[in-house]
């Protein structure tokens, strides 16, 4: 099944998707979504609260961002803005960070403590997100069908 990347020169084009594409590109942003919002909450990969900070460094971040410093991948970068869907196909979407920068920022993070993972949490939110694109796509699928189109 080829890919399609869905970044072209930095613009999002989803014209040329085909129908099955674009629906995991959807389920993909709702998945990318679940996963942005619990790292910004602090919370690591099991749900529970993220492993904490070098003593130096959570002095200094606590002291620049005047609150209490917590593993939430947002002092001196963009990682979270970086991260977005970028390829997608029938079966997968696949999200990456976009600038180099950020990648290597990323890896560090990741060696650390796994953060691009799905939590339990999130790997609910796109069941319920899936489970509800079913259920709008299901009368386009039995027409479809009905209609000598390619099983699946």
């Amino acid at each position: 099944m080829p890919s399609v990347r869905i970044w072209f020169k930095k613009q999002l084009r989803v014209d040329h998707l085909n129908f099955h594409q674009f629906q995991m590109l959807k389920l993909g942003t709702v998945g990318l979504a679940a996963v942005k919002n619990r790292l910004a909450a602090g919370l690591g990969p099991t749900d529970g609260p993220a492993q904490p900070l070098t003593k130096r460094y959570a002095i200094y971040r606590s002291k620049r961002r005047k609150r209490r410093a917590v593993r939430h991948l947002s002092l001196t970068g963009n990682i979270l803005c970086n991260l977005s869907v970028r390829t997608v196909n029938d079966p997968a979407a696949k999200a990456a960070l976009s600038s180099r920068r950020e990648r290597i920022k990323g890896l560090a993070n990741q060696r650390r403590e796994p953060w691009l993972v799905f939590s339990p949490r999130n790997r609910a939110a796109v069941v319920v997100a899936a489970r509800r694109m079913l259920r709008e796509t299901t009368p386009q699928l039995l027409v479809e069908r009905m209609l000598g189109g390619r099983p699946r």
